[in-house]
């Protein structure tokens, strides 16, 4: 008795629910509730059509002076020797030379991308430079050493002689990540240098 009272319950619950879901099924001919219309029916305006609330009368308008993409931050220099030289003097590395994780960082992008060229201590062997490419000048040299971080920056950015930009294939961060590596490097050859001068 009490399995059949339990089983007319359950029947009645199932044909609740059937009936349920019939009456609130949705109609795929029909256009769903709109709760708030005027957001769904809002007025757009064409990116070339005029446009009463500007000025100018254009619905596109020009990016304030000075605006830049998105994740591109911006670099006022062009690629020339000039520009390189002001570079040095106006921009200023933004990492460490003690901090570790920068240099670590650093000597993965020198690895990959300097390497090839320049040769693992930056002496200007690589690889390329082996087997008949025109050698690159020493990285380890006065006239590197004497170079700022800006300049060396900029090279990196937008190449120079034979050495094509690297902006494209390295971020700005990781860039000057690299003139640690450089420095470092630079370290290196000096107390090599100072060591083999030594009685």
């Amino acid at each position: 008795m009490k399995r059949t009272l339990l089983n007319i319950v359950l029947a009645g619950i199932l044909a609740a629910l059937v009936a349920v879901n019939w009456i609130g099924a949705r109609d795929y001919r029909q256009p769903n509730y709109e709760f708030i219309p005027n957001m769904v029916h809002s007025v757009p305006s064409d990116t070339f059509a005029p446009n009463a609330n500007f000025a100018d009368g254009k619905t596109m308008q020009a990016p304030p002076p000075g605006t830049i993409p998105y994740g591109m931050p911006a670099l006022p220099y062009r690629a020339t020797t000039q520009d390189a030289v002001r570079a040095g003097i106006e921009l200023a590395n933004p990492f460490s030379a003690t901090n570790s994780v920068a240099l670590d960082r650093g000597a993965v992008l020198f690895q990959r991308f300097c390497l090839p060229c320049h040769g693992a201590t930056g002496a200007g062997d690589g690889p390329v430079a082996k087997r008949g490419f025109p050698p690159p000048p020493s990285l380890t040299a006065d006239h590197a050493r004497q170079m700022k971080d800006g300049q060396l920056f900029h090279i990196i950015t937008y190449g120079q002689g034979n050495m094509p930009a690297h902006a494209a294939q390295i971020s700005a961060d990781d860039r000057w990540r690299a003139v640690l590596r450089v420095r470092q490097l630079q370290e290196r050859a000096a107390a090599a240098a100072t060591t083999a001068k030594t009685p």
